[in-house]
């Protein structure tokens, strides 16, 4: 499962070719949420992000999904100068199926994402039932427990 967003330039025009380079490689999206535009996290000053989360049924290997999207950030114009920062697209990687994975570059699940409302909202539509493999809640769970106040919007 992946989280896209953006907050630069026509949002949805990259995101949607975000979408289109990372389906390439890992074939036909299985799930795909709406977009929902989200006050921004962390950083708040700046303007607000498109999101949305699509799952994929594929063989590449995590680290090889990782490679995958920072190829097309890059390629879509991401350039990573302030985190939390303003930027043209941003893919993370929230789950691979139930694997739980840690290496210098990447943690599955997301780490962060059961504390942010701007991943659960489209996460809760497409699978609510889904189980975090190590809170062991499901997105619905995780969802109704949320602290984060922060404005999201279903387009």
């Amino acid at each position: 499962m992946l989280l896209y967003g953006s907050n630069l330039g026509d949002r949805e025009a990259i995101m949607k070719q975000a979408a289109w380079e990372i389906h390439l490689e890992l074939g036909e999206p299985v799930k795909v949420s709406s977009m929902y535009e989200t006050a921004a996290w962390g950083i708040t000053d700046q303007d607000p992000f498109l999101n949305c989360v699509i799952t994929y049924n594929t063989s590449l290997r995590p680290l090889r999904i990782l490679e995958l999207i920072k190829e097309t950030e890059i390629k879509l114009g991401r350039v990573r100068y302030q985190k939390w920062g303003p930027r043209t697209i941003d893919i993370d990687i929230l789950f691979y199926d139930n694997i739980v994975y840690e290496s210098p570059e990447l943690q599955i699940p997301h780490p962060q994402l059961h504390k942010r409302r701007f991943v659960l909202a489209p996460l809760n539509e497409i699978r609510p039932e889904f189980r975090h493999p190590v809170l062991d809640k499901t997105i619905r769970q995780l969802y109704n427990e949320l602290d984060d106040d922060l404005e999201v919007v279903r387009l």
